[in-house]
């Protein structure tokens, strides 16, 4: 007798670690959002492209920190006759693929955004995942710093338009030119200790200016009483580094008068200071003051990327973090000049300048600000009341819909009607229209308003209730007219 085949267990119903799925409010808004930054983009001149998800690995280059193999950091796979290909991990590096490989067709400058979702291969936790949306706008094949003013204004037009006031968020610029004039003036030729210095300028954010002076020095404990050995620099070394870190003055003016202190003698940090003073008066010229877009060399993070001015758009409303502490929001946006991308592909130098939006994290800040509700409203539910009569109810359903109003009939099993109710609960819905056969005898309709509903079995007094009832009968021929009173607010 043959052995009993063992029967193949069931999949588990569940997301891979570090991935999420998104339901409909969550669409909904970020495609609402999204939608309301690319009218924007448009606006400035600016075209949408779509790239492939998926590159070869030369193309992406070094996609992280130390990390060159194909199968860390990204997730990717060997072709049997093309090589390692990977989903792209961010939406800057395809550009530079699509920029050299159309540019004798693309006008220059391009000037392109695009949106999607990208890919990393990395350790996912709390609020970080490996599938995330993006959206960027770039400049490629400008040299001017006016290409990077025009960026941070648009920037500032799209938080506004999105829902974030003048006011609750800010655009703060650097320069990468300025750091290379400070590190210049330092006189350190050691590349090893010239990245300890940069690694140790992103942390001022974190450990601040007594912290960062520390580290450049002997080192310090750091929260967990653990020590940190310093770079080992003198006082008198440091010194450049704290002086540009802390420039920021009262004004433009003031600011860069300090940044032309830290940098000194040095050529390449006067035309990044030069480059700042530049992109300040655009930006003055087209009316946006330091109320909006400022010069802030306290903006390290990039640094070690960028080539030029660099951005950050940061929210300075206060919201609760996870243990009800008060915080700022923080950012939800960066940017710079990178002008050695496409160098890569065609061994020319193009300049390039951009940003990008992290959607998630702006969907969130609309939330916070109670501009976006987290849910969004159903369709009209028209209930089932005699299965013969199914023709009759896709009818209305169609009137509705040809009015503009979302609606659909129940399409479950109809035996049941509170259960039909409880479905339309369940979908957010605002209306559920009623027709036995009794009512379509009279030529009408029962129309349940689901809203008023809600609202009564939360607040109202049994006097209120009998004077607003959130069931009412209706001519059949005003069912459009009726429920589009009610989706207007008409009952409020």
């Amino acid at each position: 007798m043959a052995a009993k085949q063992k029967k193949a267990p069931r999949p588990k119903a569940e997301t891979p670690k570090g991935f999420r799925d998104y339901f409909g409010a969550d669409v909904a808004e970020r495609k609402a959002m999204l939608d309301k930054i690319a009218e924007v983009y448009h606006l400035y001149g600016f075209e949408a492209l779509e790239s492939s998800a998926v590159e070869t690995v030369e193309a992406l280059g070094k996609f992280l920190p130390d990390v060159d193999r194909p199968n860390e950091g990204v997730f990717a796979w060997q072709e049997e006759d093309s090589g390692w290909v990977a989903l792209r991990y961010d939406l800057t590096a395809p550009l530079a693929r699509v920029y050299a490989q159309h540019r004798n067709d693309l006008p220059t400058p391009y000037r392109r955004y695009a949106m999607g979702p990208v890919w990393r291969n990395e350790k996912p936790g709390p609020g970080r995942f490996r599938q995330f949306y993006q959206c960027d706008a770039d400049t490629v094949g400008a040299p001017t710093v006016a290409a990077d003013a025009e960026i941070c204004a648009m920037l500032s037009d799209v938080l506004e338009v999105v829902g974030i006031p003048r006011g609750d968020y800010q655009v703060r610029v650097n320069n990468r030119k300025v750091l290379n004039g400070v590190l210049e003036t330092m006189g350190l030729a050691d590349d090893a200790q010239r990245d300890a210095v940069l690694r140790t300028i992103d942390k001022f954010d974190k450990v601040g200016e007594a912290g960062v002076r520390e580290l450049l020095g002997k080192g310090r404990l750091d929260a967990s009483g653990a020590y940190i050995d310093g770079v080992g620099l003198s006082d008198g070394q440091a010194a450049p580094v704290l002086a540009f870190l802390t420039s920021k003055g009262a004004d433009a003016a003031k600011t860069l008068s300090n940044l032309r202190d830290a940098i000194g003698a040095s050529q390449i940090g006067a035309e990044g200071v030069g480059e700042l003073e530049t992109m300040a008066e655009l930006l003055d010229a087209q009316g946006y003051g330091a109320d909006r877009i400022e010069i802030d060399p306290s903006v390290v993070r990039g640094l070690g990327y960028y080539t030029g001015p660099v951005f950050e758009a940061e929210l300075t409303f206060e919201i609760l973090d996870e243990k009800g502490r008060p915080r700022q929001f923080g950012s939800v946006s960066g940017g710079g000049r990178y002008d050695d991308l496409v160098k890569r592909f065609t061994g020319q130098e193009v300049p390039a300048t951009g940003v990008s939006i992290g959607v998630d994290r702006l969907l969130a800040a609309l939330r916070a600000k109670g501009r976006m509700g987290g849910e969004t409203t159903g369709p009209v539910i028209v209930t089932v009341m005699d299965r013969d009569r199914m023709g009759a109810y896709q009818e209305m359903v169609a009137e509705l819909r040809n009015a503009g109003i979302r609606a659909e009939v129940y399409l479950g099993n109809p035996k049941n009607f509170g259960n039909q109710l409880k479905y339309a609960d369940k979908r957010n819905s605002p209306v559920a229209v009623i027709q036995g056969s009794d009512e379509a005898d009279r030529g009408v309709v029962q129309i349940k308003d689901l809203i008023l509903g809600a609202k009564i079995a939360q607040e109202a007094s049994l006097e209120e209730w009998k004077s607003q009832p959130a069931q009412f009968e209706i001519s059949r021929a005003d069912l459009v007219a009726e429920v589009r009173r009610i989706l207007g607010g008409g009952n409020a």
